[in-house]
């Protein structure tokens, strides 16, 4: 008997062990709304065919959210675990926001025999003391075993290329400021819109996009398999400016927006058939969303038919769905079901619990506080996360969900839209509170009919805010 027991053991950690860690692909782009893909939006005026097939091959999630509704916020919670609000995110232009000391999605790869490596807009900050100097704290000091990137977006001066810890080449020049022309139409933020800044002699802003997909291909390309992979490809578009090349002008039927989105669904494509050619897509889940809501108007949705964000209401910075709703789309051969539809929600800060799942790892009880794996939606059953907090791009509005109800503590969007900040009325709604199942769209406030819910779900928010989300499970 004993030894029966024995070989029992034996032979299940020889299985264990004979199962090797699946690379992991982040393919994270900036600005494109919910309905921006055909595959979130059957409506939608934009071709997307490469995000569309992963969808064909893999699981749609429809309640996924970014952990805030801004770039680095965004970007914060998806790296660390750890909610943006827990954090002054405002630091980032001159020091890093994330600590030496925490575990990222990186560290925690690296800890467990990952080839780790990132291309793209950081956004979290790093230590600067001039561009002719190393830059401590960036993805090479988190992580990342290599790292070739810019420290922000394509419209934040300076404009250099960073190579791990230092620029290639200090930003030296200047660029002028641009403006999309008025007979366009565009709004002050969309378009070509870019900031008057420093910029490096190698570096031409038309040209980042694909060169960053040219050095995600050459990793993929190059990567020894004796070691699983994680690549972090943290586009910077379609953010703003938007910088079709030629061969996507006129493309779409939306204008230059819809022709950038066309050029990145092709990089996405590029990327895709990298995997195929170097034999590590069956092996590789390929995880693509957004990082926040798109800059896209009412007037835009007219002129153009084409509604950015699915139906949500909002875009970027706000507390309304369109804000931090994002499409997302995972695709795992042999694990994810090919054309399935989940709709757990999740958030990107449960990136680094979902990782250490299917890495059988532990993550340390001080990280990833708000991190919840969503590996048993991955293979099609229910997780655990049925709250989600987020602090919208006004630092005073905050918003909860718990199932379907979502409360937002204020009124107006607490971000781009209009009205950003309402002043309540006499004996009126102090905050908003929507039942999303019936009405995903926020079209009916519903504050004052249902005080004890809204009761329940500030208490909720206050006890999210003051102890960390997974010590409260």
């Amino acid at each position: 008997m004993l030894f029966k027991c024995l070989l029992l053991s034996l032979i299940a950690l020889m299985s264990s062990q004979a199962k090797p860690k699946p690379n992991i692909v982040i393919i994270l782009v900036d600005d494109m709304g919910y309905g921006d893909p055909g595959c979130f939006n059957p409506r939608s005026m934009i071709s997307t065919p490469h995000i569309d097939s992963l969808a064909r091959e893999g699981m749609k999630f429809t309640d996924a959210h970014a952990p805030g509704p801004l770039c680095h916020m965004s970007r914060y919670g998806l790296l660390t675990g750890r909610y943006p609000f827990r954090t002054n995110v405002g630091l980032w232009p001159k020091n890093p926001l994330i600590k030496a000391d925490q575990m990222t999605i990186a560290s925690l790869a690296k800890s467990q025999g990952y080839k780790t490596s990132m291309v793209g807009k950081w956004h979290v900050g790093f230590k600067e003391n001039g561009y002719d100097q190393p830059l401590p704290g960036g993805p090479v000091d988190r992580g990342f075993d290599s790292y070739f990137g810019i420290r922000a977006s394509t419209d934040i001066p300076p404009y250099f290329y960073i190579r791990n810890n230092k620029a290639v080449h200090p930003p030296t020049g200047h660029i002028d400021k641009e403006l999309s022309p008025e007979r366009t139409g565009w709004n002050s933020i969309q378009g070509r819109m870019r900031r008057a800044g420093g910029i490096s002699p190698d570096m031409n802003i038309d040209e980042v996009l694909p060169n960053f997909t040219d050095e995600a291909v050459k990793i993929i390309r190059t990567h020894q398999k004796k070691k699983p992979l994680m690549l972090y490809l943290a586009y910077p578009a379609p953010h703003t400016p938007w910088l079709p090349s030629e061969k996507f002008l006129g493309e779409s039927k939306v204008g230059i927006y819809g022709d950038f989105v066309m050029m990145v669904d092709a990089q996405v494509g590029k990327v895709l058939t990298a995997l195929e050619r170097a034999n590590m897509d069956k092996d590789t889940l390929v995880i693509f969303t957004s990082d926040n809501g798109p800059c896209w108007f009412d007037k835009d949705v007219t002129k153009y038919g084409h509604d950015s964000q699915g139906g949500l209401r909002g875009m970027k910075a706000d507390a309304w769905e369109a804000g931090h709703r994002m499409p997302f789309v995972a695709r795992w051969p042999g694990v994810t079901k090919p054309n399935s539809t989940s709709k757990q929600l999740i958030c990107f800060t449960d990136f680094l619990a979902t990782f250490a799942d299917i890495m059988g790892a532990k993550i340390p009880q001080e990280a990833g506080p708000d991190s919840f794996s969503f590996l048993p939606s991955l293979k099609g059953k229910p997780s655990l996360r049925d709250t989600f907090v987020m602090r919208a791009g006004s630092a005073k509005v905050m918003t909860v969900r718990e199932g379907h109800w979502k409360l937002i503590d204020a009124l107006g969007s607490g971000g781009f839209s209009r009205p950003k900040n309402v002043k309540p009325k006499p004996a009126g709604a102090t905050g908003q509170l929507y039942h999303l199942g019936k009405d995903p769209s926020e079209s009916k406030n519903l504050f004052l009919e249902h005080p004890e819910i809204v009761k329940r779900l500030f208490s909720k928010l206050e006890a999210v805010k003051n102890v960390s989300h997974r010590h409260l499970k």
